[in-house]
């Protein structure tokens, strides 16, 4: 009896059954994101992809965790975001393969990623007495896009040379906005800080949530738009869909699932630049 059990499947969401989840939400979005354009994609579109990030973000703590090699893993991520981020710095400085409208994809989740992961090494290495390391793995990357403005201060001519090239790609830095800002880093600290107690993990994410989704963004959109609506938080400021992946995290059940772990790695950088090449020839035959 006890042998069938264990040959039984496990109830509840794995690890790549999130993931799947993840990268669907995350496609609508960006379908909505490159072809905006033509008026034709529905807003609920990227209203789905909210939960993307959160999910992704998740499925990291669990990956960086539970994983046999840090270093392994780290170095995939890092690889991935220094290539996206290289070539993001050509096209915000050079005008390489920009859209004929301005438009290029400026998506850095990846950069997300590793920043997260140096952090939460040095949250570790606290955890372990070892406070030098430890300090500087938490307090760099954060001090990061100060030092670097800093530099581009005393260096102007350096801005959009060697030190722009590495702080997109080889030293990623974190900003205020999109994929790499600063609310989904915090996101990604809360959700690693609370990872023992999967109860208090979700809790902590919808409390954050809610700060995030609509105390944030009520700031922001009052800031911003002098008509602002509370009820514009479900319409035009929507991040608050996000809290809708708190469900979905207590129903993992801590097993990885199927793995599919090149397919996960390499979907990002691939489906950003196929829909990307997809919108610029669909934007020359509507011109």
């Amino acid at each position: 009896m006890e042998e069938t059990q264990s040959l039984a499947p496990a109830r509840g969401l794995s690890e790549t059954g999130l993931k799947w989840i993840a990268l669907v939400t995350m496609v609508l979005d960006h379908i909505h994101y490159f072809f905006g354009f033509t008026g034709a994609i529905p807003e609920w579109f990227s209203m789905v992809g909210r939960l993307g990030a959160p999910l992704f973000l998740f499925c990291l703590v669990e990956g960086f965790t539970h994983t046999r090699s840090r270093k392994k893993y780290f170095a995939k991520v890092y690889v991935l975001s220094a290539v996206m981020g290289g070539l993001l710095f050509f096209m915000a400085f050079g005008g390489v393969l920009v859209r004929p409208d301005g438009f290029y994809p400026n998506n850095g989740m990846m950069t997300t990623f590793v920043i997260l992961m140096v952090i939460f090494q040095g949250i570790d290495w606290l955890g372990q007495k070892k406070i030098v390391p430890g300090l500087a793995a938490v307090i760099l990357p954060l001090a990061w896009p100060f030092l670097a403005s800093w530099l581009s201060v005393l260096l102007p001519a350096a801005c959009t040379n060697p030190l722009g090239l590495a702080c997109y790609s080889l030293l990623p830095m974190w900003g205020v906005t999109g994929d790499s800002s600063w609310p989904v880093l915090a996101m990604g600290l809360v959700l690693y800080l609370f990872r023992r107690n999967r109860r208090g993990q979700v809790l902590a994410f919808a409390v954050y949530y809610v700060l995030y989704g609509v105390v944030y963004m009520i700031l922001m959109g009052s800031a911003m738009a002098p008509d602002f609506a509370w009820w514009q938080l479900f319409t035009r400021y929507y991040e608050i869909y996000g809290i809708l992946v708190a469900p979905l995290m207590l129903c993992y059940n801590g097993r990885r699932g199927g793995g599919h772990k090149l397919l996960f790695y390499a979907f990002y950088p691939a489906h950003i630049y196929l829909l990307y090449a997809l919108s610029w020839g669909l934007l020359i035959l509507l011109n």
